[in-house]
């Protein structure tokens, strides 16, 4: 199995230990393989404060190479995502739609324009990108147990496999003594994706520590361009059938491994194949030549790149722009609400005027 295909089954792994352990049941997530250093550490930091993501806020791709189907309402909302939710009041939603609205317009003509949208989304993805930076000093504090300012690779995969259940003074101790560490093989795949990221997050001159702003890459790699070329790198080697480095439109579109076994599920591959085909015709291959390179792959990923926030502003305006004039006026972007915010807003158009 790739390293790739390893990280991305043990996120998900992740995702169901942390479920498990906020309903307070006693499962955990273990490596098949039980080692004589596994216990039930209390203090071990949970590891998603200290793993790197698989979902970057603000980024078209997530690190599996898939489409982030959130980051429309990430770039409009920014912040305020998690006040749009499914079950919360529609008229609390619709009032705080407007407010949004009227914010986005810049000049109070009641029309959002392009350019106008383009400045919005490059505020909300800065949002995205501070939100990051508050978190790490978090998590960079968990993996700088004595405070000096640098994080070893030995200190971060001590704290990693504590995180796991490992013993965290044994796991020291060994690795300390330089002795063999028994982990079973996804845990050992994942251990070596990780070194990869981590020797690539060292900026020159190479010392292997990471300080706290090299910490930030190794977990966000939008926040730096050596960084982003990595995660492009490591998208197009996974999408990649031929080994040119570059990805043409069949290797884009190919199906995640697994089989259809019912129409439900033929119709989700119907829909991925289609969303992409889109993504990689319209936006991604930027020459229109059919192939598409590490280096456009990087553009179109760039979280901070003003041309690319200003076609997602048409695009987004698109979307909603009935009376086909390219500007969003308050009732269109009221009538196409789960577009921008996830959320539906029922009677949408009932007392706009009265609430604006």
């Amino acid at each position: 199995m790739p390293r790739r295909r390893a990280w991305c089954r043990y996120v998900g792994t992740v995702c169901l230990a942390l479920v498990a352990v906020l309903l307070k049941t006693d499962v955990q997530a273990r490596p098949a393989n039980m080692s004589a250093l596994k216990d039930k550490n209390a203090d071990s930091k949970d590891e998603n404060e200290i793993l790197p993501p698989d979902h970057l806020n603000g980024m078209k791709l997530e690190m599996d190479g898939h489409l982030n189907k959130d980051f429309h309402q990430e770039v409009f909302l920014g912040k305020e995502m998690e006040e749009f939710e499914e079950d919360s009041e529609p008229r609390r939603n619709r009032k705080k739609l407007m407010e949004i609205f009227s914010k986005v317009d810049f000049n109070g003509d009641h029309s959002v324009s392009a350019k106008e949208m383009q400045r919005w989304i490059m505020e909300k993805t800065e949002e995205h990108f501070q939100e990051a930076v508050k978190e790490n000093k978090l998590s960079f504090r968990a993996v700088d147990p004595d405070g000096d300012g640098h994080v070893t690779w030995d200190e971060y995969r001590v704290k990693f496999l504590a995180s796991k259940g490992f013993n965290e003074k044994e796991v020291a101790e060994k690795i300390k003594n330089n002795e063999e560490l028994k982990v079973d093989e996804e845990t050992q795949e994942v251990l070596e994706s990780l070194k990869d990221r981590w020797f690539q997050a060292d900026n020159p001159p190479a010392d292997q520590l990471l300080n706290e702003e090299e910490f930030l890459s190794f977990l966000h790699p939008e926040h730096s361009r050596g960084m982003l070329k990595y995660m492009v790198k490591e998208i197009v080697r996974d999408l990649d059938q031929d080994g040119d480095q570059k990805l043409t439109l069949s290797e884009f579109i190919s199906l995640p491994m697994g089989t259809v076994e019912n129409k439900q599920e033929q119709d989700i591959d119907d829909d991925w194949v289609r969303e992409r085909k889109k993504e990689f015709e319209e936006v991604i291959d930027a020459n229109r030549d059919n192939i598409v390179t590490m280096d456009e792959l990087e553009e179109y990923m760039d979280p901070m790149n003003e041309y690319n926030a200003l076609n997602e502003a048409k695009q987004m305006i698109a979307v909603a722009d009935e009376n086909q004039n390219h500007n969003l006026e308050l009732e269109e972007i009221l009538k196409y609400s789960e577009y921008f915010t996830g959320s539906k807003l029922m009677d949408y158009a009932r007392n706009v005027h009265e609430e604006f």
